[in-house]
């Protein structure tokens, strides 16, 4: 999948932790979450925004202030034109982290921010029309491999991001991974194979840490040819 590291067009962070309540309150208006992630793909004068989403220029300004207000949009560059300077706006962070909230009215602020609600409304039309790609998955997975997968995820939608705009269509897509009640097997019943296998990893596990701690067993018997010196190669180095 081609893309484009350049994509947004200017320098940002890649995670800011968002827990003032001013920025909380940006956060949770639709309008101001639609700005935000326009910007994702490119920085915009407020004209710019105003066509984008079909709203007066002056809502989009009001908006677009609050944002900056809140440290979460910032001017990353300006142009002069016929003695007006224009401002383009781009965010702070690629990726805006709720961090831990404490007042139950910051909390209250938060529950309302349902990107998965979001998808829902947004993708009816798409389902309609049989053009959704959607899959849904259960596991029974420890917390840490919930950490690990959730930052391979971040990284595909990272990649999304940054795929070369063309086209007329703009596609949405979402991820989710929550704790559920959903139903799991219990662990399967170990028989003598099982057993027998376990025993057979222990060994095998025995002799790789034997290995790493006193270097391979050698035959007694066996003569062994010298180290032969590094070979270098032109081009890049191997890793």
């Amino acid at each position: 999948m081609p893309v484009n590291e350049k994509i947004p067009d200017y320098d940002l962070d890649e995670m800011v932790v968002v827990t003032a309540p001013e920025q909380l309150r940006a956060l949770a208006n639709p309008l101001r979450a639609t700005l935000l992630e326009l910007l994702l793909e490119r920085a915009a004068t407020v004209t710019e925004m105003a066509q984008a989403v079909d709203r007066p220029k002056s809502t989009v300004a009001y908006h677009v202030n609050l944002l900056v207000d809140a440290s979460l949009l910032r001017v990353v560059r300006t142009r002069r034109v016929r003695a007006i300077e224009e401002r383009y706006y781009g965010r702070v962070a690629r990726t805006l982290y709720i961090g831990v909230l404490s007042r139950p009215e910051d909390k209250q602020v938060v529950a309302a921010i349902n990107g998965l609600a979001e998808a829902a409304a947004e993708s009816a039309e798409a389902h309609a029309a049989d053009e959704l790609r959607c899959t849904l998955a259960h596991a029974r997975i420890p917390i840490e491999e919930v950490h690990n997968f959730w930052a391979q995820v971040q990284e595909v939608a990272r990649r999304f991001a940054q795929i070369p705009r063309a086209g007329d269509q703009a596609y949405g897509f979402v991820a989710g991974l929550y704790p559920t009640d959903a139903p799991t097997l219990p662990d399967a019943e170990r028989g003598p194979t099982d057993r027998r296998d376990r025993r057979r990893s222990s060994v095998h596990e025995a002799e790789r840490e034997a290995t790493s701690q006193h270097g391979p067993r050698v035959n007694p018997a066996r003569r062994q040819l010298p180290d032969l010196p590094p070979v270098r190669h032109g081009g890049a180095a191997g890793r």
